[in-house]
């Protein structure tokens, strides 16, 4: 059968889906059903123990005994994420609009600042923060000196600093996609909409957010992902204290040497955000209906 030219053109991104996506969420799947090898690795045997273990843990005499442990890692994980994207969306809806609102020659410029951080690696980036908020840090020694504090506040290794770490690392992913609707959007309406004594309010909820609804959605759907599987802010900025997903999978194909409950974690972080990205997108249809 010979393929179609659309056909042959989609080959090399199918390729490059099957290879880097579907083959490593398949072998990771596959593991979780299988036992755990003491020296690391699995052992090719069908077990439930992975899964098991997400919801029991065994006693001293091996009774299973139902565990709240790893749930209450998924609610934190699932809040500092739902909170990052909030944050994300505040800071990032403006600054989408304010760069769609500049002159053309004006727009590079801008885009350039809001990728600078992309020049560097994220774990370099991690890092300074760790620096900024530390106890002698930039933060504490400003504030110090303008006489608004007496003792240095603790900052690093907190719930604040995992936070502020997360929205600083995926905040352009939310910026550029909102921008990227803004700046298609056809501003004749809201000329016509003051035309029409419209307020700014209801400019911005019936004329500026259903053209930016695609980009809204595209940019909480970047931000949301990531931030519920990060491992990288919790670690370092959060001192191994604030403990999400990305740190109980890396710490189970790493010290912990079970690969299978790694691996049933990651089954089921794909799942919860398989479904919270349906749920987003039908919440964003019925917004974008309701505002438009």
């Amino acid at each position: 059968m010979r393929l179609s030219s659309g056909t042959k053109l989609l080959l090399p991104f199918l390729a490059v889906m099957t290879v880097f996506f579907m083959a490593p969420m398949c072998i990771a799947l596959a593991y979780s059903f299988m036992q755990a090898n003491p020296l690391g690795g699995v052992k090719p045997a069908f077990s439930l123990a992975g899964y098991l273990r997400f919801f029991y843990s065994p006693d001293l005499d091996g009774n299973m005994h139902w565990d709240m442990r790893y749930l209450q890692i998924i609610y934190s994980s699932t809040k500092m994420a739902v909170l990052a994207t909030f944050i994300c969306v505040l800071i990032g809806f403006p600054m989408a609009w304010f760069m769609a609102t500049r002159p053309a020659q004006q727009r590079d410029f801008w885009m350039i600042l809001v990728t600078i951080p992309f020049w560097t690696n994220l774990l370099i980036r991690t890092y300074a923060w760790i620096l900024i908020l530390r106890g002698n840090g930039i933060v504490n020694t400003g504030l110090e000196k303008a006489g608004l504090i007496d003792a240095p506040l603790d900052l690093l290794y907190t719930p604040f600093a995992v936070g502020l770490g997360l929205v600083y690392s995926y905040l352009p992913f939310m910026i550029l996609p909102i921008y990227s609707s803004l700046e298609r959007m056809d501003w004749r309406l809201v000329e016509a909409a003051q035309d029409l004594y419209a307020t700014r309010l209801r400019i911005l909820w019936h004329v500026v957010l259903p053209a930016a609804m695609p980009g809204l959605i595209g940019g909480v759907i970047l931000v949301f992902i990531p931030t519920v599987g990060s491992f990288l802010a919790a670690d370092l900025l959060g001192g191994g204290k604030q403990m999400m997903l990305g740190n109980l999978i890396e710490n189970q194909f790493g010290m912990g040497r079970n690969w299978p409950f790694g691996a049933a974690i990651s089954a089921i972080l794909i799942t919860f955000v398989m479904i919270g990205l349906i749920l987003i997108a039908r919440r964003g249809q019925g917004l974008k209906g309701v505002v438009g």
